[in-house]
């Protein structure tokens, strides 16, 4: 596949936004891909913990704003009304968030993935994330979508957990490492 054009295709202009160009040069991230026309990774629930459930957010959007808050202020931004969220909740309290991105068709293949994971300080290195993607990456899987990419991360090995590969590196200067 061409993971190179498939991302410039879903990212035009990409790295010409002042945010990216203005990047230390060392800062590297990877895009990752999960193909889900075949068999997936069988993975049994990551998480036991009493109390935390996991589900599509349909409650007012501030409240989820202010989990995202507590998580990273740049990401505020991408959480609005008509967006569709995946959340992790302890109780009725957010713990984690990621957004359910339909990223469009790129030679037939319908892309999806889940975008800016976060779980909230006090909730975190307890598997809940990592929880919360593996069940986000099912229901791209059981809506018929043909790839689960993950846009725009450091955190590669966290992601290979569950079966993701990496496919690109980048930094400020463009794309480096293409395993085409």
């Amino acid at each position: 596949m061409m993971y190179k054009e498939l991302f410039n295709n879903m990212h035009p202009g990409f790295f010409r936004g002042e945010n990216i160009r203005t990047m230390p040069e060392d800062w590297i991230f990877a895009e990752l891909i999960m193909d889900l026309r075949g068999e997936v990774p069988k993975l049994s629930p990551l998480f036991y913990t009493n109390g935390i459930t996991f589900g599509e957010y349909h409650g007012e959007i501030e409240t989820l704003r202010d989990a995202v808050r507590r998580v990273n202020t740049d990401w505020v931004q991408y959480f609005n009304e008509g967006g569709r969220f995946f959340c992790a909740f302890d109780r009725k309290s957010i713990v984690a968030f990621c957004d359910l991105s339909d990223m469009g068709r790129f030679h037939g293949l319908h892309i999806g993935g889940p975008g800016c994971v976060g779980t909230i300080p006090e909730y975190r290195k307890q598997g809940i994330g990592l929880e919360m993607v593996r069940r986000a990456t099912e229901i791209f899987k059981k809506e018929g979508y043909d790839l689960s990419w993950i846009h725009y991360t450091h955190l590669e090995k966290w992601y290979m957990k569950l079966g993701y590969k990496p496919v690109l590196h980048w930094n400020s200067k463009g794309i480096f490492h293409n395993k085409e």
